[in-house]
């Protein structure tokens, strides 16, 4: 049984590039957004990663699939090569539950919005699925990938 929790997620100034297309060119995505973060000293853990997900790579077509990566940013991003843009995380309420493993397939989230949210007398929010990579670099094995996923839940659930 996973667990969740209802928490309240912080605003968060982050900065983001913004990938939209198929699943299969997320990756490339994924360098040129790690090349940003080297280039402006933002290495994890001070400086979380995240992805938002704003639609399920299952349920769409692949070119409609959109995520943004990002981590955590106080400040202004400047114009850059890579397209990283400046952005926020509203403050939200949330059901957070802890996925363990592949991030090819984070049947954690899928789980939370089609098997708990129905019974857990909540309403999904607006805002898009955040997922929180913990750990993430390649020196992590995929059976020790750790992803916190936020699922926005409705201000007024029922």
């Amino acid at each position: 049984m996973t667990e969740v929790r209802i928490v309240n997620f912080p605003e968060t100034p982050i900065a983001a590039l913004e990938h939209k297309g198929p699943p299969a060119t997320e990756q490339q995505s994924v360098l040129e957004f790690v090349a940003w973060r080297r280039a402006n000293g933002l290495a994890p853990p001070a400086h979380r990663s995240y992805g938002i997900h704003y639609n399920d790579p299952s349920a769409v077509a692949p070119e409609e699939y959109r995520v943004d990566l990002a981590t955590n940013f106080d400040g202004d991003v400047a114009p850059n090569e890579y397209g990283v843009v400046q952005k926020t995380l509203p403050a939200c309420r949330c059901a957070v539950a802890r996925h363990h493993g592949s991030r090819q397939n984070v049947t954690t989230a899928a789980w939370l919005v089609r098997e708990w949210l129905p019974g857990s007398g909540e309403a999904l929010g607006t805002f898009p699925l955040i997922f929180h990579y913990i750990n993430v670099g390649t020196e992590i094995r995929e059976e020790e990938m750790l992803t916190d996923v936020y699922v926005p839940l409705a201000d007024n659930p029922g």
